[in-house]
């Protein structure tokens, strides 16, 4: 039941949409040409009128004429065709008369029937002829008569259709639906209009689909480096998490998400994450960060840390030692717990000449090198999924929802593979490509998709077909 409603409601949204651009159309048309017409509707009704009524009366005059000649062309062919058979009949005759011997002995009057034979032999042929000619004139003459008849038809028409026009509305209606725009008429614009609004969203899933992504995904995966020294360490992700801080270690993390401290820690703002990259960071909302530090020499101190504004967020300390890296997301990064007399190092990885690059808007990967711990938030929480060999698998790879990805270890080969299935990327249910790792390492994502960096690069490239669209009046 549920299912039939979306899809009535749907066959509405699009009815409803396809009236209103039908509607904007001809109604548009229709008021530019009367802004263009500067004649009075009813002056020029009754000069179409009279325009037309004049036409008809030369086309009936030229009729009555075809009718006339008709006629004649028709007698003209009965006296010619009698004449034929009256002069067969004489010719007869005179071939009855013929005798063999009249002409060897030269009878006179057998040469003077041969001589009159021969004369109307003549004259029968001269009158067949004559008949062939009459007869070709009435077929042009019936093709004439035809085509009068057919023009006499449409006069009709149009003089009908102009003496209904009573309305000065329907009138320019009917003026803007059948306008001549370039080679096609406006009701012909609008039908292809209509046309790629309802079937071209279907056409260019498929071609994306079937064409676009198999292409793309046939390039080579992203590897940023070849082998690791040691992996990380990720914690159990929680709605409240307590972090501990040992002497001479400083944690910068977003004001919101700090909820208890101990009194012992020193704090102070810090304006960005990282100076390097700072417009990344204002992008990714890591600036006013709150830095507490662990001044003491001896003793822990901790705080605890969660997010008051949404409750499926979860958080997750992963833990990177010397030796170990991790590719994140910055906008999945909340804060950082630095090592002592330890600065923060970003590798930035630039990708530009790679199709996976431009298909997610992710032209460079920051690489976050231990020692340090990464405090990262994920919707229901952060999962570790582990890629180690076995034996029934010594290649391990695994595939997983681009708005789910996080970060992952950077010796892991990193590229977009197509949806697995084309009736959820056509429903909006699935994205186009899936992100999918392969090789020994471990990558994070949201226990549940939530939207995130691809799912925002995809509405880049929807505003920007959108706007192709637009840019060809479409």
């Amino acid at each position: 039941m549920g299912a039939l409603l979306k899809l009535t409601r749907w066959l509405c949204q699009k009815a409803a949409t396809a009236g209103l651009i039908l509607g904007l159309a001809v109604v548009a048309c229709g008021l530019w040409l009367f802004l263009k017409d500067n004649v009075d509707f009813d002056e020029w009704r009754q000069d179409a009128l009279r325009t037309l009524t004049g036409e008809r009366a030369k086309i009936q005059s030229a009729l009555g004429d075809v009718h006339s000649r008709l006629e004649r062309i028709t007698r003209d062919v009965a006296t010619e065709q009698d004449r034929i058979r009256q002069t067969d009949l004489v010719i007869a005759q005179l071939k009855g008369l013929d005798s063999t011997w009249d002409r060897l002995t030269g009878d006179a009057q057998q040469k003077a029937n041969s001589e009159r034979r021969a004369k109307l032999e003549t004259m029968r042929d001269e009158a067949a002829a004559k008949v062939a000619a009459l007869q070709t004139e009435y077929t042009r003459t019936t093709w004439e008569r035809d085509g009068l008849e057919i023009a006499l038809g449409k006069l009709d028409v149009q003089l009908k259709a102009v003496e209904a026009k009573r309305s000065k509305v329907l009138h320019y209606l009917d003026l803007a639906w059948n306008y001549q725009v370039g080679r096609l008429k406006v009701k012909w614009w609008v039908t292809i209009i209509l046309g790629l609004y309802f079937f071209g969203p279907t056409v260019g899933k498929l071609a994306m689909y079937h064409i676009l992504a198999p292409w793309i995904a046939r390039g080579r995966p992203v590897q940023l480096t070849p082998e690791m020294g040691e992996l990380p360490r990720i914690g159990i992700s929680r709605v409240s998490t307590d972090v501990t801080l040992q002497p001479g270690e400083r944690l910068l993390v977003k004001e919101k998400l700090l909820q208890a401290s101990d009194e012992g820690l020193k704090r102070k703002t810090s304006f960005v994450l990282d100076w390097s990259i700072p417009f990344t960071c204002i992008a990714a909302g890591l600036t006013e960060l709150v830095e507490l530090r662990n001044v003491r020499p001896a003793g822990d101190q901790g705080c605890t840390l969660s997010n008051p504004n949404d409750a499926h967020s979860e958080l997750a300390i992963v833990t990177l030692p010397v030796g170990s890296a991790m590719v994140i997301r910055p906008s999945f990064l909340v804060g950082v717990i630095r090592a002592p007399n330890q600065g923060l190092t970003i590798r930035r990885r630039w990708q530009l000449f790679r199709w996976q690059a431009w298909v997610t808007l992710q032209f460079r990967f920051f690489e976050f090198v231990g020692p340090c711990r990464l405090i990262l938030v994920g919707n229901r929480g952060v999962r570790a999924e582990w890629l180690l060999p076995r034996e029934a698998n010594p290649n391990p790879a695994r595939r997983i929802n681009q708005d789910a990805t996080i970060g992952f270890t950077p010796n892991l080969a990193y590229e977009p593979v197509r949806a697995e299935t084309f009736w959820g990327y056509y429903r909006n249910v699935n994205p186009l490509f899936d992100d999918l790792f392969s090789g020994q390492g471990v990558f994070l994502c949201q226990q549940v998709s939530a939207q995130g960096d691809a799912s925002q690069a995809r509405k880049f490239w929807s505003g920007v077909w959108h706007g192709a669209l637009k840019v060809f009046g479409l």
